[in-house]
């Protein structure tokens, strides 16, 4: 390695260093990127970046209109009716309700992609339930949190929608390539927090005498409205059915989540006005948020290239297959734990070595979709993700305590999934 490369090494642990501190992610990575590109005397690098990841089409119409549509299903209070339509039939199963509710939060973290807003969503309803049950706190929060994984099959995710541009495909072809692995993810989540209240001993008596954090929870909905509860699901139900049965109806991303919005506006009978002030103040933030961080992330890729570690990294991939499979499950794993944020490292390896996969003998789609799943995996292990604090607070738990009970079934998730990604 040349002292470049010793210099690049040493802004990556720095940066992995202030987003352990929680310092701003999009301040972080793009600060690391200008650097390197400076220091390698590539200054405009940096800046050519930045430009490149602002204009990228394809992610700012998928991302966008998902987050605009997400926003105007909260602010209709549509999530709230799936949330409370999906769990008044798994009221009183004792035990369990651990794996029934962390199932019930995957099939909802499809239609909310956000993590932080599916926790508080899904939280503020399912929590009580759990610990009216008996359920001792810090495990009612996990089985919580530990559905928050289930968005990968989420047509709005960023990820998918990243991945799938990198590797020249239609973002539910992408999503039906992982679906097995996605499964697997699932399965695992799901039997293992199981476990994990039984190795805790997690359950004990039944009580309506239960303390609950109230901060995160609307006012009750006494009777979910079916009709305003399918409301979220629209958009996928129409990619799903288009991509397969009914081609006739076949569409875009982007067109599916406003035509969910304009079918919303009409169900709910909202003010328009309001309505539409909140679709695009969604769509404003999905690329201020997420976006950021993908343009971030491609200006921190630059640097590393432009200081040579990326074709070092790329060099020592090609040695082994192996090398390539775990540094991609793994480091994103690894550093989702430790960050809080599966973001942050996702997108900076999918960037940066993603592109490279064939020259190790992966494929593109595989190798993305495992740092994606991984790095997803290591959000929900961490006890310091946005989630984690989110459902933590709501049953009044340590964050700690939490994730104890997420991270082993997270990190056996990882290893399985580094073993049948090829």
């Amino acid at each position: 390695m040349t002292l470049l490369n010793w210099v690049a090494v040493i802004v990556v642990i720095l940066t992995i260093a202030a987003l352990i501190k929680r310092y701003e992610t999009r301040l972080v990575l793009f600060t690391a990127g200008l650097i390197l590109c400076c220091v390698s005397l590539q200054p405009m690098t940096a800046f050519n970046a930045f430009a490149k990841s602002m204009t990228n089409g394809g992610l700012i119409m998928a991302i966008c209109a998902s987050m605009g549509f997400a926003y105007v299903s909260s602010y209709t209070r549509c999530d709230q009716h799936l949330v409370h339509l999906l769990s008044k039939p798994i009221r009183g199963l004792g035990i369990f309700l651990v794996p029934i509710c962390t199932f019930v939060t995957m099939v909802i973290n499809i239609a909310i992609p956000s993590a932080s807003g599916c926790a508080a969503a899904v939280g503020s309803t399912l929590i009580p339930v759990m610990l009216r049950a008996g359920i001792r706190p810090a495990m009612a929060a996990a089985s919580v949190m530990m559905g928050t994984a289930g968005g990968v099959f989420s047509p709005g995710s960023a990820h998918n929608a990243y991945i799938a541009k990198i590797s020249n495909m239609e973002i539910m072809d992408l999503i039906a390539l992982h679906t097995p692995y996605s499964l697997v993810l699932w399965v695992v989540g799901i039997v293992g927090i199981f476990v994990m209240a039984i190795i805790f001993k997690d359950k004990g008596e039944a009580t309506d005498n239960i303390q609950v954090n109230i901060e995160h929870k609307q006012e009750e909905i006494v009777r979910p409205n079916v009709i305003f509860a399918l409301v979220p699901l629209l958009p996928i139900v129409i990619l799903v059915l288009g991509n397969t049965v009914v081609p006739q109806i076949k569409m875009g991303v982007a067109q599916a989540m406003v035509l969910g919005a304009i079918f919303c506006l009409l169900i709910t009978r909202a003010n328009p006005q309001d309505f539409s002030k909140t679709f695009f103040n969604g769509l404003g933030k999905g690329y201020g948020n997420i976006l950021g961080i993908i343009i971030a992330a491609g200006v921190f890729a630059a640097g590393l290239r432009a200081a040579g570690l990326i074709d070092t990294f790329i060099a020592l991939l090609r040695e082994s297959n192996d090398i390539a499979r775990w540094g991609g499950s793994l480091g994103p794993w690894f550093l989702g734990t430790i960050t809080g944020s599966g973001d942050a490292a996702t997108f900076a390896f999918n960037e940066a070595v993603t592109p490279h996969a064939a020259s190790f003998g992966m494929d593109i789609p595989h190798l993305g979709s495992l740092a994606f799943l991984s790095g997803t995996l290591g959000r929900t292990s961490s006890p310091i993700a946005g989630a984690m604090m989110v459902v933590a607070g709501i049953a009044m738990a340590n964050p700690i305590e939490v994730a104890k009970r997420t991270i082993v079934p997270c990190f056996i998730g990882v290893i399985i999934l580094a073993m049948i990604i090829v």
